[in-house]
């Protein structure tokens, strides 16, 4: 029995959904005491209640210490099967972190799945569902597995409502990739969406993203939903090269103007621009599980973010391998996986 301190690294929710997702990879059980310590509101909350819940249905497994609130429990996973799922959050918690969870299993289950999640699918602190379609899907569609996640319904923090429906075609192995070098920049657009607010929300977003990265009309989007679909504002840039289309996330917030919100995601599209790494910073985490799936790979990233260095500490504990993370540069940082 593997024993883990969800207290460990930043002390979040990662440390449970890596754990349950490579539990029912390798078949080993754990136990996990102090889940998300580092939080202000600490324990399962509804989204990893369902995180849990899911995986348990997927795996056939046996797990105890499963309620709101819980800060423990014990989870033993039988045999994965592939099959429709349908999982509801009951609240905007986000659709694409229980995806997340049960994913690892079903790319290498014994048959295609479907699997639909009802919540949150544009959550500050989370990937978006178009994250998901427009930059992490992609490179795993280059190690293999075909998974298309189709956005039915958007949802938004704090109403939720939202839908996404995913379809996926398993394989038996991951293959290794390596992303090293980014190549130019070669695609770009900037998308800002607005349900249930004023339009001119995201036309002052699109404005002073336009100023900041010196982009034209051409580049920029914006998309109006529905009032019954909101109220809710984020803005996405997406930044494509020959290896990838990077995905940088704004969410508008109360109390923050449609300026700063864009300044923010213009800045780290500037970063993310001059650095010349390939993967962002939140592609990195999610690339690790796939990375350690295949048994080796390679990728260059910018500044090591604590979901990652807490992530690369829990594969390692359910599975024989030893990520090597070298300095490339200043700011830039090499991770490789060899068999």
């Amino acid at each position: 029995m593997i024993k883990i301190d969800g207290s460990m690294g930043e002390g979040g929710g990662q440390v449970l959904r890596t754990s349950l997702a490579l539990s029912m990879v390798t078949g080993q059980p754990f136990v996990m005491s102090s889940i998300r310590a580092g939080r202000k509101k600490p324990g399962l909350l509804r989204q990893h209640l369902t995180a849990v819940k899911a995986a348990a249905e997927v795996s056939c497994a046996h797990v105890s210490g499963v309620s709101l609130g819980s800060d423990a429990i014990e989870f033993t996973p039988g045999p994965v099967n592939a099959g429709s799922y349908h999982f509801s959050i009951g609240s905007a918690g986000s659709t694409t972190l229980v995806l997340q969870t049960v994913l690892p299993a079903l790319i290498r289950a014994n048959g295609p799945s479907e699997v639909v999640i009802e919540g949150g699918t544009h959550n500050p602190f989370a990937p978006t569902a178009h994250f998901l379609t427009t930059c992490f899907l992609p490179v795993l569609a280059k190690m293999g597995p075909k998974v298309d996640v189709k956005l039915v319904r958007h949802g938004f923090f704090p109403a939720g409502g939202g839908q996404i429906r995913v379809t996926i075609e398993p394989v038996e192995r991951l293959e290794p990739i390596s992303l090293i070098e980014r190549g130019e920049i070669t695609d770009r657009r900037a998308i800002a969406i607005v349900a249930g607010l004023p339009g001119a929300i995201a036309d002052r977003e699109l404005e002073t993203v336009a100023k900041k990265l010196k982009w034209t009309q051409e580049d920029l989007r914006h998309e109006l939903l529905g009032d019954g679909l909101g109220p809710g504002n984020v803005l996405s840039i997406e930044l494509g090269s020959e290896q990838l289309t990077e995905v940088i996330t704004g969410f508008g917030e109360k109390g923050v103007s449609s300026e700063q919100v864009a300044r923010r995601a213009a800045k780290r599209a500037n970063e993310y621009i001059s650095s010349g790494v390939p993967v962002g910073m939140h592609l990195a985490d999610q690339l690790l599980i796939p990375l350690a799936l295949a048994g080796e790979g390679t990728f260059l990233t910018g500044q090591l973010t604590r979901h990652t260095k807490t992530n690369i500490s829990v594969i390692e504990k359910f599975m024989s391998c030893a990520f090597d993370v070298q300095d490339a540069a200043p700011g830039r940082h090499l991770i490789s996986l060899r068999a």
